[in-house]
């Protein structure tokens, strides 16, 4: 691939990458809600644990967004 030619190319990238988080953390949510209704006792550990899928897939898609920016901004 060559160099990015306009910024509108940089945003579809940053945005196909939020896409990919959206989806990441529909799945945690939704793994949440499947393991809730198979395991009602389990429901305060799995919650723990969908929060922490959720703030790990976010931060991913931060990260992602700001590496856009800085490339925007440098190149």
């Amino acid at each position: 691939m060559g160099p990015i030619h306009s910024p509108n190319e940089l945003g579809a990238g940053a945005a196909r990458a939020e896409k990919g988080a959206a989806v990441g953390i529909e799945n945690v949510f939704s793994s949440l809600i499947h393991s809730m209704a198979r395991n009602p006792s389990l429901t305060k550990q799995l919650f723990g644990y969908a929060i922490l899928g959720f703030a790990l897939t976010e931060a991913i898609a931060s990260f992602i967004s700001m590496m856009a920016f800085l490339i925007s901004f440098v190149f």
